[in-house]
C-alpha cells in the first residue's frame, strides 16, 4: 500500500495527458469562385455587404426559347413632319411582330406658338414707321419656322436688321396683340410679355459692356482688381469710423441732445397754435431711435428686433433683483400681456418696453410705501410706550458722558455687572447714578 491507496486516489495521476480529447471537426468552407484569396481572407467567410453573383450564373444564357427576336430594316413616318416623309431604320422585332405606333422621337418635337395677326389688327394696333408690313410678315414667318432662334432669323432675314431690332419688333407686336385681344388689361397683366417689356437700348448696352469685359487684358484685369480692393478698404474704414461715432453718442434719451432737440418745442407759447416743424420732429425721432438702440447693435446695421428688445429689457431690469423681475412678468401675465410680443414691430417693442418700465417703477413705489408705513407704525408705538417723565434720549456723539464709578459693597467688594445693569441702567445721561448696593447678609441656619 502507498499513499494513493490510503487516500483513495487512482494510480494514474495524469489522465488528461494520456487521453486526448477529440477536436471538433471544423466545417471546411470552400473559397467561392471569382473571389481572390486575399479578399476572402479579409472578409473571413462573412456575408458581403452587397449581393454577389456567381460567375456560373453569368455564363448561363437566358431562356430565349419562348421569344424569337430579330432585327429588321423597316420604314417609318413621324408625326413631327408635315410632308409625310417615309424613312427606314432598324427595328427590334419579337416573334415576327413589328412594333406599331408613332415614331419614338416624335414626342421631342416642340414648337413655339407664334401669334398671328390680321390686316385689320395690323392697321389698328401694329403700325410702326420703322417697319413695313412685308418685313413684319417675313419676321413672323421666320420666327415660326426657326422657333424664335433670333441668331438664325437675323442670318436669314432679307434686310440688314440686328438681332436686337428683330427682338424688339417681335415682342412689341406680340404684346400689343395680347392687350388688344384681352377683354380687360387686368386679364393679361400677369403675362410675361406684358409684365416685362423688352428694352432694346438696355440689351445693346449690356452686350457692349460684356464685350468690353471679355476683351480685357491681364493688366487691365489686375488694375481693376486693385481699384476694387482699394474701394472696399475705403468703404470699410468709413463704416468703422461711422460706427465709432455712433457708439460715442449718449444712450440715455434724457441727454443734452434730446434737451436741445426738444427746446424749440418747449419754447413755443401754449397760447399760439403753432406746431413744431417737421425737421424738429424728425430730429427728435432720430435721436430717440438712436438712444433706444444699444451701441453694440447699431454697429451691426442689420439685427433682429426681438434681440434688441431682450437686451433693452435686461438693461432696464439690471438694477432690479430676480424676484422683482419675476413680479414684473407675473404682472404682465395678470394684465393679459405676453411676456414677449408675438408681433415685434417697432411700435409694439417700444410700448412693451415702456410698460415694463412703468411696472418696475410701480413695484418700487409700493416697496417704498411699505417701508415708510412700517417706520411710521414703529414710531407711533414707541411714542405711546414712553412715560411723560422719561428723560429724552440723545444720540449725539459729541456729548461727553459722565464717569460713573463702579459700586462697591461691604468689605470692598464690587457689584457684578449683572446687578449693575439691572439696578442702574446707563442708557440715559441725565439719570443720576444709583447708590452703591451691598449684598444681603446670609441668614444663619440652626446648624450654624
Amino acid at each position: 500500500m502507498d499513499a494513493k491507496d490510503i487516500l483513495g486516489l487512482p494510480k494514474n495521476s495524469f489522465p488528461a495527458a494520456q487521453e486526448k480529447k477529440p477536436r471538433p471537426s471544423k466545417d471546411s468552407q470552400r473559397k467561392p469562385d471569382g473571389v481572390s484569396r486575399e479578399v476572402y481572407a479579409l472578409i473571413g467567410g462573412m456575408a458581403p455587404l452587397m449581393p454577389s453573383i456567381e460567375v456560373s450564373h453569368l455564363k448561363k444564357r437566358p431562356n430565349s426559347e419562348k421569344e424569337k427576336i430579330t432585327w429588321q430594316w423597316l420604314p417609318f413616318t413621324s408625326s413631327a413632319r408635315t410632308d409625310n416623309l417615309q424613312l427606314y431604320h432598324w427595328v427590334r422585332v419579337v416573334n415576327g411582330v413589328p412594333p406599331t405606333g408613332d415614331y419614338s422621337f416624335a414626342k421631342y418635337n416642340k414648337s413655339v406658338d407664334v401669334l398671328r395677326y390680321t390686316d385689320e389688327e395690323y392697321e389698328k394696333h401694329l403700325i410702326d414707321p420703322m417697319w413695313t408690313k412685308e418685313e413684319t410678315d417675313q419676321l413672323f414667318d421666320l420666327c415660326e419656322r426657326f422657333d424664335l432662334r433670333f441668331i438664325v432669323i437675323a442670318d436669314r432675314f432679307p434686310s440688314s436688321r440686328s438681332v436686337e431690332e428683330l427682338k424688339s419688333r417681335y415682342y412689341s407686336v406680340t404684346r400689343s396683340l395680347l392687350i388688344a385681344r384681352a377683354p380687360s388689361a387686368s386679364d393679361v397683366s400677369g403675362h410675361p410679355l406684358v409684365k416685362e417689356t423688352y428694352n432694346m437700348v438696355h440689351e445693346i448696352e449690356r452686350k457692349r459692356a460684356l464685350s468690353a469685359v471679355l476683351s480685357q487684358t491681364k493688366q487691365q484685369e489686375r488694375r481693376d482688381a486693385e481699384i476694387l480692393a482699394e474701394a472696399k478698404r475705403i468703404m470699410e474704414s468709413r463704416m468703422a469710423s461711422k460706427s465709432a461715432e455712433d457708439a460715442e453718442m449718449p444712450v440715455n434719451p434724457t441727454g443734452n441732445e434730446t434737451e436741445k432737440a426738444t427746446a424749440p418745442a418747449e419754447s413755443v407759447s401754449p397760447s399760439t397754435n403753432i406746431h413744431p416743424s417737421s425737421s424738429t420732429a424728425a430730429l427728435v425721432t432720430a435721436t430717440t431711435e438712436t438712444a433706444s438702440t444699444p451701441a453694440s447693435l447699431r454697429m451691426l446695421r442689420v439685427f433682429l428686433r426681438t434681440h434688441v428688445l431682450d437686451q433693452m429689457v435686461q438693461a432696464a431690469s439690471s438694477t432690479a433683483g430676480l424676484r422683482t423681475i419675476k413680479r414684473v412678468d407675473q404682472t404682465l401675465q395678470d394684465l393679459g400681456v405676453h411676456v414677449k410680443p408675438k408681433v415685434p414691430t417697432k411700435a409694439v417693442c417700444a410700448e412693451h418696453l415702456e410698460l415694463r418700465k412703468e411696472i418696475l417703477t410701480l413695484l418700487n413705489l409700493q416697496k417704498q410705501l411699505q417701508n415708510k408705513e412700517a417706520e411710521a407704525s414703529a414710531n407711533r408705538d414707541g411714542s405711546y410706550a414712553e412715560a411723560p417723565s422719561t428723560p429724552k434720549r440723545t444720540y449725539r456723539a459729541d456729548v461727553d458722558r459722565p464717569f460713573v464709578p463702579d459700586s462697591v459693597g461691604f468689605g470692598g467688594e464690587r457689584v457684578g455687572k449683572r446687578d449693575h445693569k439691572r439696578k442702574a441702567s446707563g442708557r440715559f445721561i441725565d439719570a443720576p447714578p444709583s447708590p452703591p448696593q451691598s449684598k444681603r447678609p446670609r441668614k444663619l441656619k440652626a446648624s450654624d
